[in-house]
């Protein structure tokens, strides 16, 4: 056997491993694999075999992975999942392509996802695979194309194209605001403030737009913006949240701004491209589509 053929194990001997070191039990692989436990056992033998080296630890009751087993394990399903994704792409899109954005959680759902049907029904052979994401992450690891990012634009070898910037101000229920005597911006520190654990100087930095000092008491912290405006309509405090992404509970009053004025934030929300994906059809397409989007509806933009 040469060096390549030693290096490229059987497929199905790769599946009843990674099984097995997935589940921890030959029984339990072969019931999933739709096999016998002896043709399991016997496809573990032969990548034991192949490379010289014992993979589980057997004894009269369990079975569980080697150290040389769980470093090889963890390569397994990595290349497993590759070629899973790959077969879906071949299956799902045989003619243009795919897709691999990464979105961040609540701008994705509320701003990005009502416009999509729209580029689906204009580019029916591109294929968008969602991820959420948040933060600066290594496209070719993760395996995406392009990021909807929140931040400024000097991602490292990327192209950064501006989709919106953002405005924030201080908002409430309405039933929070009338029972309480708030008639300035001041007045808004003496209330429970909602904090966003991605922005944690926000409020700081609104109360310093208005002239004031920062109040420095705790209060709750939320990860996504959605909880927050939730949390918001069921009068637990003041949020400083982004139009864009309550402009439905503004409109239909489950929202209301409290006083004080908007503030355009320092970062803004854009369409992260590396440069080795720049030719690649999809992200050309989908990036010029997403432009023309912007460019047509700006009055999602204002506060």
């Amino acid at each position: 056997m040469n060096v390549q053929r030693r290096l490229l194990p059987n497929i199905c001997a790769l599946a009843a491993f990674e099984a097995v070191a997935r589940l921890g039990s030959f029984t339990a692989a072969a019931q999933e694999l739709d096999l016998t436990q002896g043709a399991v056992s016997r496809q573990i033998k032969l990548l034991e075999d192949q490379f010289g080296r014992r993979l589980f630890e057997r004894d009269s009751r369990n079975v569980r992975l080697s150290v040389a087993g769980e470093i090889y394990a963890e390569a397994v399903r990595s290349a497993l999942g590759q070629l899973r994704d790959a077969a879906l792409g071949l299956m799902s899109n045989r003619h243009s392509g795919i897709l691999n954005l990464a979105i961040l959680p609540t701008f994705g759902t509320r701003w990005l996802m009502p416009m999509i049907p729209g580029f689906v029904e204009n580019n029916p052979d591109i294929t968008i695979n969602f991820v959420t994401r948040v933060g600066r992450f290594d496209f070719a690891r993760e395996r995406l194309d392009a990021a909807i990012h929140y931040g400024m634009p000097d991602w490292p070898d990327a192209d950064s194209t501006l989709l919106v910037h953002e405005t924030v101000a201080p908002v409430a229920s309405p039933e929070f605001l009338a029972g309480r005597a708030i008639a300035t911006p001041a007045d808004i520190g003496r209330l429970p403030l909602l904090h966003m654990a991605t922005r944690p100087g926000a409020w700081t930095e609104w109360f310093e737009y208005e002239g004031l000092s920062a109040p420095t008491g705790p209060g709750m912290q939320f990860e996504q913006f959605g909880t927050a405006a939730q949390a918001c309509m069921a009068g637990l405090g003041v949020a400083l949240l982004p139009q864009i992404l309550i402009a439905g509970e503004l409109q239909r009053g489950q929202l209301v701004p409290a006083p004080g004025r908007p503030m355009q934030s320092r970062s803004a929300y854009y369409l992260v491209v590396p440069h080795d994906m720049r030719g690649h059809p999809p992200v050309a397409s989908f990036r010029d589509w997403l432009s023309g989007q912007v460019e047509k509806e700006p009055a999602v933009l204002a506060w």
